[in-house]
C-alpha cells in the first residue's frame, strides 16, 4: 500500500502540476518530478517537485505544521546539489485547504524580481 503522507505528498505535487498547466501555461507543460520526495535519478537526488516551471524551483510541501524555513533550506540546498538558476519557492498547504489557498513562500530578495518585472510589464515602473 505504501505510506500515506507520502501517497498524499504525492497527490499534492501532481495537483500542482495540474493546476500550472491550467492557470498558468493553459496546456500541459509541468508535471511531478518523477521520484520526488527522497528518489535519486542516477546519482543526482533532490531536484525540484514539479518539473516545467521556468525560474522557480519548486519545493511542495502538504503538512498541517511546516517550518518554512526548514523547507527553505531543502529547497536551496537542493538548488545547490543540482546547480539549479532558479529561484527556490516552497508551496505549501494544509489538509483542509483548497488547492487555490496554497501559500506561495519566497525568499525577499527573490520575490522582489517578480515583483518588479511584473510592475514593469504593467507599466508602472
Amino acid at each position: 500500500m505504501g505510506n500515506p503522507q507520502k501517497r498524499k505528498g504525492d497527490k499534492y505535487e501532481v495537483d500542482l502540476a495540474k493546476w500550472f498547466n491550467e492557470n498558468i501555461f493553459n496546456e500541459e507543460r509541468c508535471q511531478r518530478a518523477p521520484l520526488s520526495g527522497g528518489g535519486k535519478i542516477g546519482l543526482q537526488a533532490g531536484g525540484a517537485d514539479i518539473l516545467g516551471t521556468p525560474d522557480v524551483f519548486i519545493e511542495a510541501k502538504r503538512v498541517e505544521r511546516l517550518n518554512v524555513r526548514d523547507a527553505m533550506r531543502q529547497a536551496e540546498r537542493n538548488i545547490d546539489q543540482t546547480k539549479s538558476p532558479e529561484a527556490p519557492v516552497v508551496v505549501t498547504r494544509r489538509n483542509q485547504e483548497a488547492l487555490d489557498d496554497s501559500l506561495v513562500v519566497m525568499r525577499l530578495k527573490d520575490w522582489r524580481h517578480m515583483y518588479a518585472a511584473l510592475l514593469e510589464k504593467r507599466g508602472f515602473l
